[in-house]
C-alpha cells in the first residue's frame, strides 16, 4: 500500500470514529479525533467543522474564535457558530455585525432579516432579546413561527411570550402586541409565568399572584411526570417563587416576601442574576434598618458575574439602591461617589443622584452647599425640560424651609414665572405668607392667580383643580373683609357650576356686605325652605333612634308623657328590618312595661321620728363621726390612761372609756342634733360588728 492510499485509509478510519464519538455525544474524544484528522490535512474543512461543534459544546468560546480567527477562511459557512460564540460572551454588538456582515446590508434589520436562514434568524432573535431591542424581537418571532413547524414550536412561543412580557415592563407594549399574546394557549407553565410577569408589568399585580401559583403548580407536575429529581424542580420553581415574591411585596405582603426570597437564598441557585435580584429585594425591604446585613447583599447584587445577566433596568435600579444604601448608612463620602457613578453610568438618572447627594449634604447641614449644588445643575438643563426645572426648585424650596429660611423659599416660588400660578404653588405661597403674617401678599397672590387666569384663553375654571383654587379664593376674601373680590370669583366659578346652592349662598353674602339690591335678587335664586326638608326626611330622623339612648327612645314613644307623645305615630316608619324600626318596637314594649309596673314606697325605719332632724354625719364613715371610737385590743386587760409622762392630772382627759359612757348617758347635744336613742342604735350596731367569739368549744378527738 502507498503512502497516500495509507494517509487516506487513516483519515478514513478517523471520520468513522468522529461520527461514532458526535453520535454519543462524546465531546472530548470527538475533539481528538477531528484534531487527528486536521494534524493529518488541515485542508478537511468537515473535521474543522466538527471541531468548532465540539468547542462549543463544552463551552470553550474563546477557542472558538481563535481557531476561526487562524482557519476560518478555508472553512466554508462559519457566520452561525461567530456569531453564536460571541453572543455566548456577552458580546451581543459584535454578534449583531457578524450576521449582518453575512448579508451584505447595511439597511434596517426588517430589511435583511427575512433574507437569513433558520438557524440564523434564531440566533438573532435571541441577540436582539439580548440587546433590549424587544419590538424587532417581537416582529421577528411572530414571522418564525409564521414560517416554520417542528418540535420547537413550544419554546419559540414560550420566547415570543417572554418577550411581551418585557414589553409590558417598560411599557412599550402595542395592542397588537397583547392581543397577539392573548392568542398564545397558556398550556405550559413557562407561559403561564410569561403572561403573570406581563400582567406584572402593567402592575396588575393581583392577578400576576394567581398565574403564579398556578405556574408552580403546573411546573411541578410537569417535571414529576418527567421523572425529575426534587433539586431539579426547586431549581425550576425558585425563579416562579421569586417572581411570587416581587408581586407580593409590591402589595405591601412584605412578611410573606421576605419569607421567599430568604427560601431562595438558602437554596443557593446557580442563576447569579436570580440571586441578584433577590439580594436587591431584600435590600428595599430593609431600607434603613439591618444595614450591615444590607450592604453584604448589595455586594452580591452588584458583582460583575450578575452585572452581565442582568438587564440594562435591572443594572440601573440596583445601582440606585446602592446609592440610598449609602445614604442611609450614613456614609456621605462613599454616597457622593455612587451617586456620581449613577449620573455617569445612567444619564437619565442624573436627577436622582442629585437628589441623593443633596439629601446627604442636608443630613449633614450643609443647606448651603446643598442649594448651589443644585443651582449649578438647573443652570446646566436645557430650558425645554421644563418639568425637571420645578422639581429642582421645588427641591431648593424644601432646603430653605428646612433651613428656616421662609423669606427665600417665597422668593424662589414667585421666580417661577407663570408656573407660580399652578394651584400648588398658589397654595404654598398662600401658607407661607400667612405664616409671616402678611395677610395682605395671601390675598394679592389669590388676585393675581385668579386674574391670570381669567386672561388664559385655554385656561378652563371647569377643571377640578382649578375649581378647588377659585372657592378657597373666595373663601379667603370673604373671611378677610373683601366681598367684592369673593363676589367676582364667585360669579366666575357660578357659571360652570349654576346648580351649586352653597356657591350661590355664598354670593349672596358677599352682596349682602356692599349691594343689598344685587343680594336680594341672588337670594331669590335660592331654593325654598320647604323645598330644602320634606316631612320624610324629618320622619328619618325621628326613626333613628339607635343612634338615641334609651330614655330618650322612651320620651319619644306616644303616650309616655314626653314631647313627642301627640307626633305623626308611625305613619312615616322606615321599613321593617332596619335598625331604626327594631329599636322603635324594643322602646314601645319596654314603655309599656314601665307603665304596667306600681311605683313602690320606700321603706322607714321602725322608730322613725319625722319631727327629728336627721344626724348631720349620716353620710361620713364611721371613723371620721364624732363619737367614734377605736377598737380596743381584747388581749390587754388594762385601759391605758394617757402616754407615757404625761401629768396624773391629766389621764382623765385622755380616758376614752370615760368618755364614751358620758356620751352614752348624756341626751343629745344641740350640737349634734343625734337623740339618745339614736346613739345607742349607733353603738349596738358597732357592736354587732365586732368579732365575735366562738360560743361553743370544740372537744379534742370528736367531730
Amino acid at each position: 500500500m502507498s503512502k497516500g492510499e495509507s494517509k487516506e485509509a487513516t483519515i478514513r478510519q478517523l471520520y468513522t470514529e468522529l461520527n461514532k464519538y458526535c453520535g454519543a455525544s462524546e465531546y472530548d474524544k470527538a475533539l481528538k479525533t477531528a484534531n487527528k484528522i486536521l494534524t493529518h490535512d488541515a485542508s478537511e474543512w468537515k473535521a474543522a467543522k466538527c471541531k468548532l461543534v465540539c468547542l462549543i459544546q463544552r463551552s470553550k468560546f474563546e477557542e472558538v474564535l481563535r481557531f476561526l480567527e487562524r482557519h476560518g477562511s478555508a472553512i466554508p459557512d462559519t457566520i452561525f457558530e461567530k456569531a453564536y460564540a460571541e453572543y455566548r460572551l456577552n458580546r451581543a454588538e459584535q454578534a449583531l455585525r457578524t450576521i449582518q456582515q453575512s448579508t451584505g446590508s447595511t439597511g434596517k434589520l426588517s430589511e435583511w432579516g427575512s433574507s437569513l436562514s433558520p438557524d440564523l434568524q434564531e440566533l438573532l432573535a435571541q441577540v436582539l432579546y439580548r440587546l433590549e431591542r424587544f419590538d424587532e424581537c417581537f416582529e421577528l418571532y411572530r414571522s418564525i413561527i409564521k414560517n416554520t413547524h417542528d418540535d420547537y414550536d413550544d419554546e419559540r412561543r414560550t420566547n415570543m411570550s417572554a418577550v411581551a412580557a418585557n414589553l409590558a415592563i417598560v411599557g412599550d407594549a402595542t395592542s397588537e402586541t397583547a392581543h397577539s399574546v392573548a392568542n398564545l394557549p397558556e398550556d405550559t407553565y413557562e407561559l403561564v409565568y410569561n403572561a403573570a410577569c406581563a400582567l406584572a408589568g402593567r402592575q396588575q399585580y393581583g392577578e400576576a399572584e394567581r398565574k403564579l401559583r398556578s405556574s408552580e403548580k403546573m411546573c411541578r407536575e410537569s417535571l414529576e411526570e418527567d421523572g425529575a429529581t426534587e433539586e431539579d424542580i426547586i431549581d425550576e420553581i425558585t425563579i416562579i417563587k421569586v417572581q411570587l415574591a416581587y408581586c407580593l411585596q409590591m402589595q405591601g405582603r412584605v412578611k410573606e416576601a421576605s419569607a421567599l426570597y430568604a427560601d431562595a437564598l438558602r437554596h443557593k441557585t446557580n442563576d447569579a442574576a436570580l440571586t441578584a435580584v433577590v439580594s436587591n429585594n431584600l435590600v428595599v425591604i430593609n431600607r434603613d434598618q439591618n444595614v450591615f446585613d444590607s450592604k453584604k447583599k448589595m455586594k452580591v447584587a452588584t458583582s460583575e458575574q450578575a452585572e452581565q445577566k442582568l438587564t440594562s433596568r435591572q443594572r440601573k435600579t440596583i445601582a440606585f439602591n446602592n446609592c440610598l444604601l449609602a445614604y442611609f448608612a450614613s456614609q456621605p463620602t462613599e454616597c457622593a461617589l455612587l451617586a456620581a457613578r449613577l449620573a455617569d453610568a445612567h444619564p437619565d438618572l442624573e436627577f436622582q443622584a442629585q437628589l441623593v447627594r443633596v439629601a446627604q449634604l442636608a443630613r449633614d447641614k450643609k443647606y448651603r452647599e446643598a442649594i448651589e449644588s443644585l443651582e449649578q445643575y438647573a443652570q446646566r438643563l436645557p430650558r425645554d425640560r421644563t418639568i425637571e426645572l420645578l422639581q429642582v426648585r421645588f427641591a431648593i424650596v424644601q432646603l430653605q424651609l428646612v433651613a428656616g429660611n421662609r423669606k427665600a423659599a417665597i422668593e424662589t416660588l414667585e421666580s417661577l414665572g407663570e408656573a407660580r400660578y399652578r394651584p400648588g404653588v398658589v397654595s404654598a405661597l398662600v401658607t407661607l405668607h400667612l405664616g409671616q403674617d402678611n395677610k395682605q401678599a395671601a390675598s394679592e397672590i389669590l388676585k393675581s392667580a385668579v386674574d391670570w387666569y381669567k386672561r388664559q384663553k385655554g385656561g378652563s375654571i371647569s377643571d377640578t383643580d382649578l375649581s378647588d383654587m377659585w372657592r378657597q379664593a373666595a373663601s379667603f376674601h370673604l373671611r378677610g373683609g373683601e366681598p367684592e373680590t369673593a363676589a367676582k370669583s364667585l360669579e366666575e366659578l357660578l357659571r360652570t357650576h349654576p346648580n351649586d346652592v352653597k356657591l350661590l349662598a355664598q354670593l349672596v353674602i358677599a352682596y349682602a356686605q356692599f349691594d343689598q339690591k344685587r343680594a336680594q335678587q341672588a337670594s331669590r335664586k335660592l331654593p325654598a325652605l320647604d323645598t330644602l326638608t320634606t316631612v320624610s326626611e324629618i320622619d328619618a330622623l325621628e326613626a333613628t333612634n339607635w343612634m338615641m339612648i334609651a330614655k330618650a327612645v322612651r320620651r319619644k314613644q306616644p303616650g309616655s308623657g314626653g314631647a313627642g307623645g301627640s307626633g305623626r305615630g308611625g305613619d312615616q316608619s322606615p321599613g321593617a328590618g332596619t335598625p331604626g324600626a327594631e329599636q322603635q318596637q324594643t322602646a314601645a314594649a319596654a314603655a309599656a312595661r314601665s307603665q304596667k309596673r306600681k311605683k313602690r314606697k320606700g321603706k322607714l325605719p321602725k322608730n322613725y321620728d319625722p319631727d327629728a332632724q336627721p344626724d348631720p354625719e349620716r353620710w361620713l364613715p364611721r371613723y371620721e363621726r364624732t363619737g367614734y371610737r377605736k377598737k380596743r385590743d381584747r388581749r390587754v386587760k388594762e385601759i391605758i390612761k394617757g402616754s407615757q409622762g404625761t401629768a396624773s392630772g391629766q389621764a382623765d382627759q385622755f380616758d376614752m372609756s370615760k368618755a364614751y359612757n358620758q356620751t352614752k348617758q348624756s341626751p343629745a347635744t344641740p350640737s349634734t342634733g343625734v337623740s339618745q336613742q339614736e346613739q345607742m342604735a349607733t353603738a349596738a350596731a358597732a357592736t354587732r360588728q365586732l368579732p365575735r367569739k366562738s360560743q361553743h368549744k370544740k372537744k379534742k378527738g370528736k367531730h
